[in-house]
């Protein structure tokens, strides 16, 4: 049975809404992909009903209003469109087409989900997973096997984790280096497969969207002499793309550069480039020890992740060399208390951290069909940004950005410059609170200010700036 409560007209128009079939006392409607939520919310309220909120690529919202508008019923059920076409022949060709599409449509990662229904292939793109393919069951091992092969792990082992790496060359292009990861579940494996694509990955600290202000402080503090330099945020907030493209900046002729990573994911021209290696016992610190031997001008190390790095890399910083590293926190002034907490003395840590950068990557608006949005046309979310001097920003989807609204992803962050009165401040042991108290009356602002400031100017959404930051 189709629910017999309808929901208003003029809220399904603001919401961008259309009602779907859906079983009597509930109400299913498709919506605009990433509103759900706030779909769900506002119907729920309006109708008392249960609502299911199916998000919709843009290109097929605009049918279905379409076909509203025309008086014609809805009753096909929705599926996001799949990325692929999967060729019918070997396990070769399946896994190369998954390679080549993922490499075509700049997608970060491919994941291979198995379940009783076959396998789902779906790609991160631009930070979010779509729906790529869907495979039978009878296809799910042989695929697998296939991408194990290809990345030199044991096709028999199937009951531990496994890490490898494969090379492929897309039409065209330089090859593109892949991180193969599998963990074993109740389903079956699952494979994560990490594109590492240069020609998609502009090293360029001018290219990443900084606010000029965090740009010029970053640039300062990676010509200094001596000290350590923080980039900190989540997993996938482009960390390690941000160092890379400072160390582009950094004099290589005439400087002795070294990394330590965790793998090395970009071969850089002029640095010397060190994996770890745990299975052996080279660690992050064991390598910055040796590298102290090295007569080093610059390190960078991939990541701050125990007490023994820590304090061979204030050592490090503050014994004339400059230090380059990332840490997993949420904003630029818990990286103090996260140096303490792992044992550095704070003292130690005043004396040696220069600047620290916190940042996220939001999906940047499609300069081809954004626009600003007048007041009748804003989501519940977007309502709090909206002002009538500062109207914000949304992409309506067009083939340049596939009907997703968004093309590609910026950096929006915030900047901590190490002042006297801040270091002061970390010696005394005052927390992430009283830093940016400090911070903010030098001009400091947070990663919310700068999202917002990139939400006015059109840069990104509402939806984003909720996603990635904190009020």
């Amino acid at each position: 049975m189709i629910s017999t409560l309808a929901p208003p007209p003029d809220a399904l128009r603001r919401l961008r809404a259309v009602s779907l079939p859906g079983e009597s006392g509930s109400l299913r409607v498709a919506c605009p992909e990433g509103t759900e939520e706030a779909v769900i919310r506002d119907l729920a309220f309006l109708t008392g009903l249960s609502v299911e909120a199916v998000g919709t690529p843009e290109h097929e919202l605009r049918d279905l209003l379409s076909t509203e508008a025309s008086g014609e019923t809805t009753s096909q059920t929705l599926r996001p469109a799949g990325l692929l076409t999967v060729p019918s022949g070997s396990a070769v060709q399946v896994v190369d087409a998954f390679l080549r599409g993922a490499a075509e449509r700049a997608a970060s990662d491919i994941h291979l989900e198995p379940s009783e229904a076959g396998l789902a292939v779906r790609f991160r793109l631009d930070g979010v997973l779509h729906a790529a393919a869907d495979l039978p069951p009878h296809r799910r091992d042989e695929v697998i096997a296939r991408v194990k092969v290809l990345a030199g792990l044991d096709i028999a082992e199937k009951r531990r984790p496994q890490d490898g790496r494969l090379r492929f060359t897309p039409s065209g292009r330089r090859p593109v280096d892949v991180r193969v990861s599998t963990i074993p579940t109740t389903s079956g494996e699952k494979v994560v497969l990490r594109l590492l694509d240069r020609d998609r990955v502009r090293l360029d600290l001018a290219t990443l969207g900084h606010e000029p202000y965090v740009l010029g402080a970053l640039r300062e503090a990676i010509v200094r002499p001596h000290g350590m330099v923080l980039v900190t945020g989540p997993t996938g907030s482009g960390k390690t793309t941000t160092l890379y493209a400072a160390l582009h900046e950094i004099d290589r002729q005439a400087l002795n550069v070294t990394t330590v990573e965790d793998p090395v994911e970009f071969e850089i021209e002029g640095v010397a480039q060190v994996p770890v290696r745990p299975e052996i016992g080279f660690s992050f610190a064991e390598a910055l020890r040796a590298f102290l031997r090295q007569d080093p001008d610059v390190v960078m190390v991939g990541e701050i992740r125990d007490r023994e790095t820590a304090e061979v890399a204030v050592r490090a910083a503050l014994t004339g060399h400059l230090v380059l590293s990332t840490l997993h926190t949420n904003d630029a002034a818990s990286a103090v208390t996260r140096l303490v907490d792992m044992g550095v003395e704070p003292y130690l840590v005043a004396a040696s951290l220069r600047f620290v950068l916190a940042q996220r990557l939001v999906r940047r608006t499609c300069p081809e069909c954004r626009a600003p949005l007048a007041p009748e046309d804003l989501l519940p979310e977007e309502r709090p940004f909206a002002t009538p001097e500062r109207p914000v920003w949304r992409g309506y989807g067009c083939t340049a950005c596939a009907h997703t609204g968004y093309a590609g992803r910026i950096a929006v962050a915030e900047a901590l410059p190490i002042s006297d009165a801040i270091a002061a401040l970390i010696t005394d042991g005052a927390g992430p609170g009283a830093i940016r108290q400090a911070a903010a009356a030098d001009g400091w602002r947070s990663l919310r200010e700068n999202a917002e400031r990139a939400l006015y100017s059109g840069h990104t959404t509402a939806s984003e700036v909720l996603r990635h930051t904190l009020a």
